[in-house]
C-alpha cells in the first residue's frame, strides 16, 4: 500500500487550485438545473476521492457512521422537553396545552423506538422515557376527565412488565374509580396496590389506607373504616386520619370513643419547627435579611396551612364532642378545653371559650355567655377586645344601652383600630339621637377596615336621619357595590329617592329588591303605593292586590283595595276587603259602615239593615250609623224610624255637648299655660284636676277595651324606628386571622324573636 503513496514536495500544496475557475463558466453552471441539483445533494457535496492521500478518506467516512445516532439523540431531548411543557402548562391550569404536548410527546417516543428497531439498535431503547410518556399522558387524561382513556393508559403501564414498581399506579387507577362513584372497584384496586409496597414504605401505604377509609365513609360502612383508620393512628398517625376517625365515631354514635380519638387527635405530632427560628440570634443584617427571606417562603407558608388545618380540625371535632343541644354541653366542653390545655395546642383554649360563649348567646342563654365573656378581661388585648365587643353586642340587644357603652369603650381601649368596636360604639350613640356623632364613628370604623358593611349600611341611615340624603344615598350605592343581592340596601336605596322625589327611580330599585325577595308584601305594597301617585291605578291595583294575597292582614293595602273597588263600582267586590278590616280592627267603627255603605250601594238594603242594627248595637252613640239607620228604615217603611229618629236627637246633642266641653278644656288648657306666681298655685292644681275631670266626661265612639292595640301603640315608641332602618350591630369576633372564630360575626339572626 505505501509503494502507491506518494509523498507531496514541501513547496506543494494539495489544495491548490480547487479555487481557480474561469468566470465564463460561472453563469452556465449557475442556470444549469441538473448541477445545482447535484451541489444540494449529499452526493453532490460528497468530496472527490483522491489518491493523495489515505487519511483523507478515513476523516470523510466516520461522520457517516455517527449521524443516525446523533439524530436519535437530539430526538430523545425533544421527547423530554415536551414532557416539561406538558407538566408546565398543568401547573397553570391550561389542562387542553397539557393534553395535547403530552400527545405530541407519546407519538414522538414511538416513532423514536421504530427507528431504534429499524437502525437495529433496540438494545437502546430508554425504558424511563417511554415510561415517563405513558405515565404524563396517563395523567393528562385524568385532569381532562377523560377517564376511560386515563383507564386504559394505566392499564398499558401496570401490564408491561418492563416496567419496575409500576403496580402503584394502581392507586390512580383506584382514585379514578372512586371519581366514578365506582366504590367496590376503586377499594379492589387500592388494596392490590396496598399488596405490593412493602412494610418498609409505610407513608405510602398509611396513604393508601386512608384512602380505603375514604371510600368507606362515603359508601356508609363506617364499621370498615374506622378499622383502617385505628390502623393508621396506631403506626403512623396523622391530624387527617385523626379528624376522620372522630367523625366515623360521631356517625356511629359512640360518645367515648369519640373523646379518647381527640386525646390521640391532640398528640399527633406536626413536625413544624418552632418559630424562634424566625428571630434574629443577633443584629446582624445578613442574617436578618435570610431569615425574612425564608418567612414567607413556600416551605413556612405549607406549614402555617398545616397549622391551622390542624387547629381547624381539634375546634370542629371539639364542636361534635359538645352538641349544643345536649344537656351536658358545658361539662363536655370543658373537659376539651382541659384537654386543649394540656397539649401543644394550648392557643386554642381561648378560642374553644370563646366559642362556648357564642353557642350559649345563640341558644339565647345571653346571662351564661355574659359570664365567659367577661372572663376575658385579664386575656391579651386582642381577646379582650372581642370579648367586650360582643358583649356590648349583647346588652345592646336588651336594650341596656348603658352597659352596651361601657363595653364598647372597653373594646375600643383594648384595640382602637376594632372596627367591630367603633360600629358597636356609634351604635350606642345613634339610640340617643346624636347622629352626627355616630357618623363619626362609624366614619372611623370605614377607615380601619372599608369593607366593614356594618359602619357603611348605618352612617347610610344617619344621613339619612340628618336629612343628608346624597351623602346617604353615595353610601347605600357603595354598600350595593360590595353587597350586590342585599334586599335591604335596595330597599334603603328605593326609599331615598322617594323622599328626594324621583318616583321613577325608587320603583326601579324596588323592581330589584322583588327580583331577590318576590314574596316581600311590604315592597309590594310601597310599589303599589308609589304607582298609585304616579296615577298608575292599574299597576297599583296589582301590586296591592299581589300584597294583600301574601299578607292579607295590612290595614292600608285593605283600604286602598276597598275603596279603589267602591269607586270602580265593584261593591260587592270592596265588601270583602271591610269584612277583612273589620275583622283585624274590630273596635274601629268606620270599617263596619263602609262595610254597610257597600251593602248599601249595592242594592242589598235588607243585609245594609242588619249590618247596621249590628253597628248600633256595638256603637249606641254612633251619629252616622243612625242616620243611616233613619234613612233606610223611612226608604223601607218601617216602624223603627221613629225610635232611631229620636236616638238620633240624643246623641246629636251628646255630641254637641262633647264639642262644647273639648272648646272649654282647650280654653282653659292655654289659660293655665301662662305665666303666674306662687300664689296661683293652688288654682292651676285645681284647674288641672278640672281639666282632667271634664276630660273623664268626653264620650267615646268605641267600646271600652282595657288592653286595646291603639293603647299600646300609642305607649310603644321604638326607639331604633322601622325594622328596616335599625342599625346593624357590628359584633365580630376578631380573634386570629388564621383561625375560624376569627371570622365568626352575629347577624341579625340573633336577634330576640
Amino acid at each position: 500500500i505505501m509503494e502507491n503513496v506518494h509523498q507531496a514536495a514541501e513547496e506543494d500544496d494539495l489544495y491548490s487550485g480547487y479555487n481557480d475557475f474561469n468566470p465564463a463558466f460561472y453563469s452556465e453552471f449557475e442556470n444549469d438545473v441538473g448541477f445545482q441539483q447535484a451541489v444540494r445533494t449529499t452526493y453532490g457535496r460528497r468530496p472527490p476521492v483522491r489518491n493523495v492521500c489515505i487519511v483523507f478518506v478515513f476523516v470523510t467516512r466516520e461522520p457517516l457512521l455517527d449521524l443516525p445516532e446523533e439524530k436519535l439523540k437530539l430526538l430523545e431531548k425533544k421527547i423530554n422537553t415536551l414532557i416539561e411543557e406538558s407538566c408546565m402548562a398543568q401547573s397553570t391550569g391550561n389542562l387542553q396545552l397539557a393534553l395535547d404536548k403530552a400527545k405530541e410527546a407519546h407519538r414522538e417516543e414511538r416513532a423514536l423506538v421504530k427507528q431504534r428497531e429499524q437502525s437495529g439498535s433496540a438494545d437502546h431503547i430508554n425504558l424511563d422515557l417511554t415510561y415517563s410518556v405513558q405515565l404524563n399522558l396517563a395523567n393528562q387524561y385524568e385532569k381532562n376527565e377523560m377517564h376511560p382513556e386515563a383507564l386504559s393508559s394505566y392499564k398499558a403501564i401496570v401490564k408491561n412488565k418492563m416496567f419496575s414498581n409500576a403496580g402503584r399506579l394502581k392507586v390512580n387507577m383506584g382514585n379514578i374509580y372512586y371519581k366514578q362513584k365506582n366504590y367496590h372497584k376503586a377499594i379492589k384496586f387500592y388494596r392490590m396496590a396496598l399488596d405490593q409496597i412493602s412494610n418498609a414504605h409505610k407513608d405510602m401505604r398509611s396513604k393508601i389506607k386512608h384512602s380505603i377509609a375514604v371510600v368507606f365513609i362515603a359508601m356508609g360502612q363506617y364499621s370498615d373504616a374506622i378499622t383502617s383508620l385505628e390502623d393508621i393512628m396506631s403506626e403512623t398517625p396523622n391530624i387527617t386520619a385523626g379528624f376522620n376517625l372522630i367523625l366515623c365515631y360521631h356517625a356511629a354514635g359512640d360518645r367515648e370513643k369519640m373523646k379518647k380519638a381527640f386525646q390521640k387527635l391532640i398528640s399527633v405530632p406536626l413536625g413544624i419547627s418552632d418559630e424562634d427560628k424566625y428571630i434574629p440570634p443577633n443584629d446582624d443584617t445578613s442574617s436578618k435579611m435570610v431569615i425574612e427571606a425564608i418567612k414567607n417562603d413556600k416551605l413556612s407558608q405549607m406549614e402555617r396551612d398545616l397549622k391551622a388545618r390542624a387547629e381547624k380540625y381539634i375546634t370542629t371535632a371539639a364542636k361534635l364532642i359538645c352538641p349544643a343541644m345536649d344537656a351536658s354541653f358545658a361539662s363536655e366542653f370543658d373537659w376539651c378545653v382541659d384537654m386543649v390545655k394540656n397539649s401543644q395546642y394550648v392557643q386554642l383554649a381561648n378560642d374553644l371559650e370563646f366559642h362556648k360563649a357564642m353557642t350559649c348567646l345563640r341558644q339565647k342563654d345571653h346571662n351564661q355567655a355574659k359570664e365567659i365573656l367577661k372572663t376575658f378581661e385579664k386575656k391579651d388585648s386582642k381577646m379582650k377586645s372581642a370579648a367586650a365587643t360582643n358583649l356590648s353586642f349583647i346588652y345592646f340587644q336588651e336594650k341596656d344601652f348603658d352597659q352596651a357603652d361601657k363595653y364598647a369603650d372597653l373594646a375600643m381601649s383594648a384595640d382602637h383600630y376594632n372596627p367591630a368596636a367603633l360600629t358597636n360604639k356609634g351604635n350606642t350613640v345613634f339610640v340617643k339621637q346624636d347622629y352626627e356623632k355616630a357618623a363619626e364613628f362609624y366614619k372611623e370604623a370605614l377607615r380601619n377596615d372599608s369593607l366593614c358593611t356594618e359602619s357603611l349600611h348605618n352612617l347610610g341611615l344617619a344621613y339619612k336621619r340628618l336629612n343628608h340624603l346624597e351623602e346617604a344615598l353615595d353610601c347605600f350605592l357603595k354598600l350595593h357595590a360590595i353587597l350586590k343581592n342585599s334586599d335591604q340596601v335596595m330597599y334603603q336605596l328605593a326609599d331615598i329617592y322617594e323622599l328626594m322625589g324621583d318616583r321613577q327611580q325608587a320603583i326601579k330599585w324596588l323592581m330589584q329588591v322583588i327580583c331577590v325577595t318576590p314574596t316581600d308584601p311590604h315592597v309590594l305594597a310601597k310599589l303599589g303605593k308609589l304607582h298609585n301617585d304616579e296615577g298608575d291605578k292599574s299597576q297599583a291595583l296589582h301590586y296591592y292586590s299581589e300584597s294583600f294575597r301574601l299578607f292579607p292582614c295590612k290595614i292600608d293595602v285593605i283600604e286602598w283595595l276597598g275603596v279603589h273597588y267602591i269607586e270602580s263600582q265593584f261593591f260587592e267586590k270592596a265588601t270583602q276587603y271591610f269584612e277583612r278590616a273589620t275583622l283585624i280592627q274590630p273596635t274601629q267603627v268606620k270599617w263596619q259602615l263602609m262595610e254597610a255603605s257597600c251593602y248599601r250601594k249595592s242594592g242589598n238594603y235588607q243585609k245594609a239593615l242588619e249590618t247596621y242594627k249590628e253597628i248600633h248595637r256595638k256603637f249606641p252613640e254612633n251619629v252616622d250609623c243612625l242616620c243611616f239607620l233613619v234613612r233606610l228604615s223611612t226608604d223601607m217603611g218601617l216602624k223603627e224610624v221613629q225610635e232611631y229618629a229620636t236616638k238620633l236627637k240624643k246623641a246629636e246633642k251628646m255630641k254637641e255637648i262633647r264639642e262644647q266641653v273639648d272648646v272649654q278644656i282647650l280654653q282653659l288648657d292655654c289659660l293655665f299655660l301662662q305665666p303666674c306666681d306662687s300664689n296661683h298655685s293652688s288654682g292651676s292644681s285645681r284647674g288641672e284636676r278640672l281639666s282632667a275631670k271634664m276630660r273623664s266626661l268626653t264620650v267615646s265612639n268605641e267600646p271600652y277595651e282595657a288592653d286595646s292595640q291603639k293603647e299600646l301603640d300609642a305607649s310603644y315608641m321604638d326607639p331604633l324606628g322601622p325594622q328596616i332602618e335599625r342599625p346593624k350591630t357590628g359584633a365580630k369576633k376578631r380573634v386570629d386571622d388564621d383561625d375560624d372564630f376569627g371570622d365568626e360575626e352575629l347577624g341579625d339572626d340573633l336577634l330576640p324573636e
